[in-house]
Formats: structure tokens, C-alpha cells, sequence
């Protein structure tokens, strides 16, 4: 039940940067209210302002470079942008609590999980050093962190991600705020994750009255938490309304697009010869990493990927779900030699085990692999034309400078971009059109099987539609096999005729894509698409 008087009223705010001189406003005369226990999200694409926004709330953005043209930001009436550094220092964390998007960069990596959830019981409670202990172990054990001891004396690197999370949970609900900035807060977990953190959140804005503000570009996560959205497109709200009535009755065309955005519920189909050989067979595939968890600890063993197999045919996709640590990637890198591991691979009738090295390098120009974030993988100091060139360098040396550009300019046609971009470098471009370039390296070889690690994670909705309509058509058109990396069910439901299923390094269900999603018969299958498509 909330209160209907607004505890956060932002009023006409505008935030500006300046740039070589220039004044650009980057968010433009926005205004929404909040509610104690209420929970609003503010959604939208990816520089639509939605993170800056939260950040202004509590006025982490630098002052040398941001600067307020218009509004106010009021808290139970007092303008924040107004408050010295001592007051805003006594609503920081106290009463206004923030969950930061990436828990990883956000938490010290030289301090305890312990240590850093005490920090603001110190520094807003004036706890003593064995009570802010308590309340911590208290607070870890709230949030769904097993083994709180061990947790509490562990550094952020040795938690896994949806742990990091539950730990920026509680080092912002440690002084009981009457309001949470939620930052995108599920974004880097997998589908089961993100399930638990969203009931948790739920749970103690349920239990501690506590109203929230969501910032969220995954509207199947919107409209499961927030009783109100606001949805943002450069810099302004363009349209605002209950949640059921936003998803039933959009007006806005923007919140028409997002909608439509999302991945079609269907179920692909193909039809298979009683005689066609598969393009790739791998048969007890098992891959093994030694780690230590510190300089004096013993080494162990990893099993990474644990006798699994499949098989891959000709204009084929298949999927691979599963956890972060279920072997998805690692058994992709298996399959392209680019991991060592034991086990059968046959691709197009070669043993990929037991070929000569240099047979292996040709046979390359057959497999090839897009990777999840296009930044990493595109090389910063090469153009657009040498990164895409590259393969037909070493595969098609007989090729002049002349064919190769040829190439990639119809290339770049083909993945929906244009010629004058090859002089280009891969920072000047969008998440979107760097993920359509690393689909055209790898495309422009005439490959028979992509392995597609993850691609379209990093993406809003919008952008991931196109991205999945051109590996649709590009699958068309050549023929290609993919094998379709993926957390996300619903991608891999609009992409895949067949699914694998991982879990701890093994295979726990494969089959059609229809029977699996109809009547899956795993207990993790069904645990995976009940957190997913629900």
C-alpha cells in the first residue's frame, strides 16, 4: 500500500554537458514523481537518459562537465541540487540508497564484501565495529547469500555475479532508505538470477515500505516489478501510465516500438532427410581448467564441459541455455579448437583432432565465431575495411586490394550498412552497428557453421530485433549453421530448431524446439523457462 503524497518530485530537470565549447542537453525538462512504497521504472534505449537521471538524484554526475540549465529535484520538499556536500552527504545512502548497474566496477576489489557494507553503517550510524559486523552478517543473510561468514571476509573476484549483486543490495539497504535507485540491476545476470534478485527486491520494498525507482531497458522485468512506467527517448518522457495499461494501450509510437520489439514467441522448424549426414558431430567433449583461489591455496580442478555432445546440420540452428559456468562458451571454443579438451569433432567429414595444423588454419574459413561484445572483439586501431578484410588476407591471398574492398563494400550492403563507413573506427559506431560489423567479418569468409557467442546480450531491444532479422536472413539466403549462444530464452526460442540445454558442464536435455519449450523433462529445463517466459 503506498502513500499517494510524492517523497521524490523531479520538476522540469534538464542536465547539460559541455563539449568542445558546446552546450548538449541530454536530458530535456523532465518531470515524474514518486511515491513512499511506490515502484516506478524508467525505461528505454540506451542513451535515452534513463541512468543519468538516477545519477542526478543523487548528484554523482561531475559538476565540471554536467551542469543543470532547468529544475528541481525535490526531496520531502528540499531541492537536492541545492544542498551543500555535508547535507547531500546526509541523503546519500541514508535516506536515498543506489544499486549500480555493473556490481563488479562498482565494488572495491581491494576491500572485503564485509568491509564495504559496514562502511556507511560507520559513517551514517556511528556503529560500533562489532555491531556494523552484525548487521552486515544480518544483511547478507536477508539477501539469499549462503555461507554470510565466509562471504562477509571474500573480495568482490571471488563472487560470482549474482552474489556481487545481492552484496550492492545490501550495502545500499544498510541504513533502511526510504528510497532505491535500481540501475539496471539484473541486466548482467542470467535469466534464474535475475528471477531471484527481482523477488528479493520485491520482497524488501514489500517489507521495509521502502518505494524504488527501476532503471530498465527489459520490459519482460518492467512488467513484472513496477506499478507505474515512464518511458524516455532522447533526453525526454514521452509517455507515462500504470504498467497493465502501458503494456495494453500504448499511445506513444516509441512505446509502440519497444514493444514490438521484443523476440516473436515462435517455434522454428526444420525438416531433415532420413540420409543427411550432419555438418558437425562432437562426441564427449570434456574440457578442464586448474585454478586456485589464492597464492597460498591448492590447485583444483575445473570441469568446464563434461563429456557433452551434438550435432550441428547444414542450415541449422542450435541452441545452447544454460547458467553463466554451465560450459556454453567454453564448449563453443572447444568446437572451434580454440580451447584445449578430449573428445570426437567432425566438421564436414575432418576430424578436427587429428588434422595437420596448417589443414586445421585452412579449414578455418568454414567455422567461424561472433563474439558477445563487438567492442572487445573489433581491434580499436583498425578501420572498418581492415578488420573485415582481414580473413581474406590469409584465406584468399590471390585476392587484389581492389576484390577486397569490393567484397566488403557489398558485404557491408548486406549486413545493412553503408560504403563510406570502411574508413571508419569501430568507437565511432553504435552497440548495433558494431555487432553488424562483427557479423560481417565473419560472414564475409562464405563460412558453413558461425558459432554466435552471446550476440545480442549487450543490446536494447530495438537493436536486438534488427540483429536477429539479419542472422535470419543472412541463415536464409547462404545456408549457414549457427550454434546460438544464449541466456536468454526468448532469443533462442524466435532462432533455434533445436536447443541444448547445459548445467555444470554437462548436457542435461536436448531435443526439437517445440518439444522442449511444450514438455521439457529436465527439473533445471523447466526452472530455466519459468524464470524466462513467465
Amino acid at each position: 500500500m503506498t502513500d499517494s503524497s510524492p517523497i521524490l518530485h523531479v520538476e522540469r530537470l534538464s542536465i547539460a554537458v559541455e563539449q568542445a565549447g558546446a552546450t548538449r542537453r541530454l536530458v530535456d525538462e523532465i518531470s515524474f514523481t514518486i511515491a513512499a512504497g511506490e515502484k516506478l521504472a524508467l525505461v528505454g534505449e540506451s542513451g535515452s537518459g534513463k541512468s543519468i537521471t538516477a545519477l542526478s538524484v543523487l548528484r554523482l554526475l561531475d559538476p565540471r562537465v554536467i551542469h543543470y540549465p532547468t529544475g528541481k529535484i525535490l526531496w520531502h520538499g528540499r531541492n537536492l541540487l541545492t544542498l551543500s556536500p555535508h547535507e547531500l552527504r546526509q541523503v546519500r545512502g541514508r535516506e536515498i540508497g543506489m544499486i549500480f548497474q555493473e556490481p563488479m566496477s562498482s565494488l572495491n576489489p581491494v576491500l572485503t564484501v564485509g568491509e564495504q557494507i559496514m562502511e556507511p553503517l560507520f559513517a551514517h550510524q556511528s556503529l560500533s565495529r562489532k555491531a556494523a559486523r552484525q548487521r552486515a552478517l544480518e544483511l547478507l543473510e536477508r539477501t539469499g547469500i549462503d555461507r554470510v561468514e565466509q562471504r562477509f571476509k571474500a573480495y568482490p573476484h571471488m563472487l560470482s555475479g549474482g552474489q556481487r549483486q545481492r552484496v550492492m543490495i545490501a550495502m545500499a539497504l544498510s541504513c533502511g532508505p526510504q528510497l532505491l535507485l535500481a540501475d539496471e540491476p539484473t541486466t548482467a545476470l542470467d535469466v534464474t538470477v535475475q528471477a531471484q534478485i527481482l523477488k528479493l527486491l520485491a520482497e524488501l520494498q514489500r517489507d521495509m515500505g521502502m518505494a524504488v525507482l527501476l532503471i530498465s531497458h527489459d520490459l519482460n522485468i518492467v512488467r513484472r516489478f513496477a506499478d507505474r512506467i515512464c518511458v524516455m527517448q532522447k533526453g525526454k518522457i514521452v509517455e507515462r501510465a500504470e504498467t497493465e495499461q502501458l503494456f495494453l494501450q500504448p499511445t506513444h509510437a516509441y512505446t509502440q516500438q519497444l514493444l514490438n520489439s521484443q523476440p516473436p514467441p515462435q517455434i522454428l522448424t526444420r525438416p531433415t532427410q532420413p540420409d543427411e549426414k550432419p555438418l558437425l558431430v562432437a562426441v564427449n567433449i570434456y574440457c578442464k581448467f586448474t585454478t586456485r583461489e589464492g597464492p597460498l591455496q591448492r590447485a583444483r580442478e575445473l570441469v568446464a564441459v563434461n563429456n557433452a555432445g551434438l550435432e550441428i546440420f547444414a542450415g541449422e540452428t542450435v541452441g545452447v541455455v544454460g547458467e553463466s559456468g554451465s560450459g556454453k562458451s567454453t564448449l563453443g571454443l572447444c568446437l572451434l579448437q580454440l580451447q584445449e579438451c578430449r573428445g570426437e569433432i567432425a566438421f564436414a567429414g575432418h576430424n578436427l583432432r587429428t588434422i595437420p595444423a596448417k589443414q586445421l588454419r585452412s579449414l578455418r574459413q568454414q567455422f567461424q565465431v561472433v563474439f558477445q561484445d563487438p567492442y572487445a572483439s573489433l581491434h580499436p586501431r583498425r578501420t572498418v575495411e581492415q578488420i573485415i578484410t582481414e580473413g581474406l588476407l590469409i584465406h584468399e591471398p590471390s585476392l587484389s586490394a581492389g576484390g577486397r574492398r569490393q567484397r566488403a563494400v557489398d558485404m557491408l550492403a548486406e549486413v545493412g550498412l553503408q560504403a563510406d563507413m570502411l574508413q571508419r573506427y569501430p568507437h565511432e559506431f553504435s552497440g548495433g552497428q558494431r555487432q553488424r560489423i562483427a557479423i560481417a567479418r565473419a560472414v564475409i569468409l562464405n563460412p558453413r557453421l558461425i558459432i554466435l557467442d552471446e550476440p545480442t546480450s549487450a543490446l536494447d531491444a530495438t537493436v536486438q530485433k534488427q540483429v536477429l532479422a539479419l542472422l535470419g536472413d543472412l541463415q536464409r539466403r547462404r545456408g549457414i549453421s549457427y550454434l546460438f549462444i544464449s541466456h536468454d530464452l526468448r532469443v533462442i526460442r524466435a532462432m533455434a530448431h533445436r536447443i541444448v540445454v547445459m548445467r555444470r558442464g554437462e548436457i542435461v536435455e536436448q531435443g526439437d524446439a517445440a518439444t522442449l519449450f511444450s514438455t521439457p523433462h529436465h527439473p533445471y529445463t523447466h526452472e530455466l523457462l519459468s524464470a524466462a517466459l513467465q
